[in-house]
């Protein structure tokens, strides 16, 4: 039987343990702090139960990053896990191992952690919860671990109550918090005008709850007076509802914020259970944020035995036309559609209906000549007519084609020419229909030849009162991933949660939209600084299907209508290749365009989807970020280089580079007069031999950026 000693008194029996400490409590002892640093010794963690209450710190090189703050969960119709806690048991660990990611931006990744493991007993309840540290060379994770035990087998969370007490009024780079959505443009501040920017920071969309005037999203990018980059974020989200932020702006204290469910409820729990890990990431390094592999670490490794079928895509489709306005989902103009009820082969075309088999096959011609993937087709099945805004329960069936659609000879042809097609599943918002006919609609993707889905997630959910982020929505796209692996099916998930992390888990999520994407420069346009962001917030989750790669800029050229244009040069929008990691890469612009711009398009056809190194040589949040990635299996390299509105002169050095060889190095940049207004499609590309002495400078424009491939001499 193991025994141990507290404050020098003769050694007791571990059974007894637990009820000591938690008398020692109520007479007000404090219990010793723990501590534990990271491998590196550079991060220190510091765990302390005072007066009861559970309670963290976390600092970095010596210096506050999390100052005092409190643990703990409110919960609903019983005593509340925040207080009357005694530290019963602790457990240590050192974890190391290097795991092989079946697609990413490195070849392997470590995960290397101190960990501490904490158990607390509520002596009023006899509840007894773990809270589990990990703390790794680039920041901390932590969550709440709720162990099976007789007074605490299921259980309503009225709020999470965790804290992050920042060491000061930081820069930030924020988004309103939001039960619905992140399609918002980053705002950056200091903390404490938050506040005052947060009314015009709400701006439209389909479906929006925003909850609080000091509510942010995460991941919240911060950095601090003296020099720190931190990031707040979360691992693992599974069975749990999805965190926001609150902001006491007095205090500069973060606290958790949990989606609510249809009646209001943060969480129904049944032991055992976990909540997600809770993330921090920091370094005096902005790169060493965009490098971080913490939120991947902190998921499990996928249990998929067969991984062969998930693949990289690069691909094209008709997608870009219609969100300009160039031609429609719609096969007729009918309004008040009911799908078991209209016959459209009697019905009057709208002439307007963009996934027709004449276009269609347009497409996969253009994707096998130029050696793409796959084609997406959006707009292929009936129902679009008044898919949007009439909380609809049946909506769409995701089998049935419009008559100008021909799913199997349009297969035929497309197998014909090495070319996937790539389904389409919008809900509407719809998720129990889309739940009822899921099983159908992934077979009959099986048996026509689709790999890949993309699904949708636009407006309300139905059934109503349900939000994006809550725990039901969170179990139900988890659930489509899990029946979509039964079917060997890949997923690229539009609408749904921003990620985090889970593609270790479930490696067929191969993309997420959850930000304001590329179609967002068609509904009046993303702000220039937007790329030079989104890789230190919405990518520290996962990839992003952005979309890039739209050289008409001007949305008129399409839609006469549409005054709106893309906030960028042509040369950048070849950088968001590299700069905006996703092993599906799209490029989102009209054959007829690229034909007109054949020798710049040569880098979307070069550049890889899947990596073996991923560096960062230059980086600041919202001014500019450079990446150099090394192709799998291949001795390639390619640059990405995106900048603000501002523009600049970028220097880089090629040391990254293998010793002894030489490479040639094509520039893909803008040209003097270039700016993402008033020139954005002037570019120029030229060729030069380097080596990893050679050292780089290259103009970005005003909005711009530019790319390279290296290629070995002689391959």
């Amino acid at each position: 039987m193991q025994r141990f000693s507290i404050f020098g008194a003769r050694s007791i029996s571990r059974p007894f343990a637990p009820l000591l400490l938690v008398c020692l409590s109520l007479l007000g002892y404090a219990a010793t702090a723990e501590e534990i640093k990271s491998p590196n010794g550079q991060l220190t963690l510091n765990f302390e139960v005072q007066g009861g209450v559970p309670t963290y710190r976390f600092s970095y090189k010596g210096r506050e990053v999390i100052k005092p703050s409190k643990l703990g969960l409110e919960l609903k119709g019983t005593t509340s896990l925040q207080t009357g806690f005694a530290q019963t048991d602790k457990q240590t660990r050192s974890f190391d191992e290097t795991w092989t990611p079946v697609w990413g931006e490195a070849k392997t990744i470590r995960n290397h952690y101190n960990e501490l493991a904490v158990t607390l007993t509520q002596a009023e309840t006899q509840r007894t919860i773990r809270v589990r540290f990990r703390v790794f060379d680039d920041g901390l994770g932590f969550r709440y671990e709720f162990p099976r035990q007789p007074k605490l087998d299921y259980f309503t969370i009225k709020e999470e109550r965790t804290q992050f007490a920042l060491a000061g009024d930081h820069k930030a780079f924020w988004l309103p918090g939001d039960y619905d959505t992140q399609e918002y443009s980053t705002v950056t501040s200091k903390l404490s005008e938050v506040r005052g920017k947060m009314k015009a920071a709400v701006t439209g969309n389909a479906s929006q709850t925003t909850f609080s005037p000091t509510g942010l999203q995460t991941p919240l990018m911060l950095k601090s007076q003296d020099g720190l980059y931190i990031n707040i974020h979360e691992a693992a989200l599974i069975d749990y509802s999805c965190m926001h932020l609150e902001l006491d702006d007095k205090t500069m204290t973060l606290e958790s914020h949990l989606t609510p469910d249809a009646v209001g409820d943060k969480g129904l729990i049944q032991t055992p259970a976990n909540s997600p890990w809770r993330t921090v990431i920091v370094s005096d390094k902005a790169g060493d944020i965009l490098l971080s592999k913490l939120v991947l670490n902190l998921n499990e490794p996928t249990k998929f035995k067969d991984v062969s079928w998930i693949k990289p895509v690069k691909y094209v489709g008709v997608w870009w036309e219609m969100i300009t306005g160039k031609s429609s989902w719609s096969y007729t103009n009918m309004d008040n559609i009911k799908l078991d009820s209209v016959d459209y082969k009697t019905v009057k075309l709208n002439g307007t209906h963009g996934a027709n088999n004449a276009h269609v096959k347009e497409y996969i011609d253009f994707a096998a000549l130029h050696g793409f993937d796959a084609v997406l087709v959006e707009g292929w099945n009936t129902g679009w007519e008044d898919w949007f805004g009439k909380h609809k329960d049946y909506v769409f069936d995701f089998v049935t084609p419009y008559p100008d659609f021909d799913v199997q000879e349009l297969n035929r042809y497309a197998v014909s020419k090495g070319v996937k097609i790539i389904m389409h599943h919008e809900t509407s918002g719809s998720v129990r229909n889309y739940e009822r006919h899921l099983e159908k609609a992934f077979q009959f993707m099986n048996d026509n030849g689709y790999n890949a889905v993309k699904t949708g997630y636009v407006g309300d959910i139905v059934p109503l009162g349900h939000h994006h982020y809550d725990q039901w929505m969170i179990d139900h796209y988890n659930y489509v991933l899990e029946k979509a692996a039964e079917h060997k099916i890949m997923v690229n998930g539009h609408e749904a949660v921003r990620p985090t992390g889970l593609s270790r888990t479930f490696p067929n999520l191969i993309g997420n939209e959850a930000a304001r994407g590329t179609e967002y420069e068609s509904f009046g346009g993303n702000n220039a600084d937007h790329t030079t962001i989104l890789p230190f917030t919405r990518l520290i989750g996962g990839p992003m299907d952005y979309t890039p790669g739209i050289f008409q800029t001007k949305v008129s050229a399409y839609n006469p209508q549409n005054n709106s244009f893309v906030h960028s040069t042509l040369a950048r929008q070849l950088a968001l290749y590299v700069t905006m990691y996703s092993p599906l890469q799209m490029a989102a612009d009209l054959p007829e365009t690229y034909n007109k711009h054949l020798d710049a398009f040569q880098f979307i056809k070069d550049v890889a989807v899947d990596w073996d190194d991923t560096k960062v040589l230059e980086a600041e949040p919202g001014d500019y970020i450079t990446y150099a990635r090394k192709a799998k299996g291949k001795s390639s390299w390619f640059v990405g280089s995106t900048c603000d509105e501002n523009g600049r002169t970028s220097k880089i050095d090629l040391s990254f580079l293998e010793p002894g060889k030489k490479y040639t190095a094509t520039i893909y940049a803008d040209a003097k007069d270039a700016h993402y207004e008033k020139n954005p499609q002037a570019y120029q590309i030229r060729k030069q031999t380097v080596t990893r002495k050679t050292k780089l400078t290259q103009l970005c424009a005003p909005g711009g950026g530019y790319a390279i491939s290296l290629v070995e001499a002689g391959k």
